[in-house]
């Protein structure tokens, strides 16, 4: 019966439900905005990366260690380094597995691919 709704509220009304149901209902959407945004934010800095650096991000997301990306790619790996560290400063990630969730969340991998 609730299918998508917030809250299913009988008669007689109280008053204590409605407005419960009225402040539940916007922190959801309060929630759902701030996560959009965020969403949103990621998606411009992933915008910035340069195709080589999206790449690597992929492939560093996907757990591939960075001697395996070179070699796949055709470039040094301390070449790899340097386009992971941009990649990573634009992103505003502060460590390896952020830049991953961050992958995950844009949906370029899947949290399973993670690692493996």
């Amino acid at each position: 019966m609730k299918d998508g709704a917030i809250e299913f509220l009988t008669k007689p009304l109280r008053d204590e439900e409605l407005l419960a149901a009225v402040q539940l209902g916007l922190a959801r959407d309060r929630a759902r905005r701030e996560s959009e945004k965020a969403l949103t934010a990621l998606r411009e800095r992933f915008g910035s990366l340069s195709p080589r650096e999206r790449e690597i991000m992929i492939q560093v997301a996907l757990g591939r260690l960075s001697k395996q990306i070179a070699n796949d790619l055709g470039i040094s790996e301390p070449t790899v380094k340097v386009h992971r560290s941009h990649a990573m400063r634009k992103m505003n990630a502060h460590s390896l597995p952020e830049f991953g969730r961050m992958a995950a969340k844009l949906g370029l991998v899947t949290e399973k691919s993670q690692g493996s």
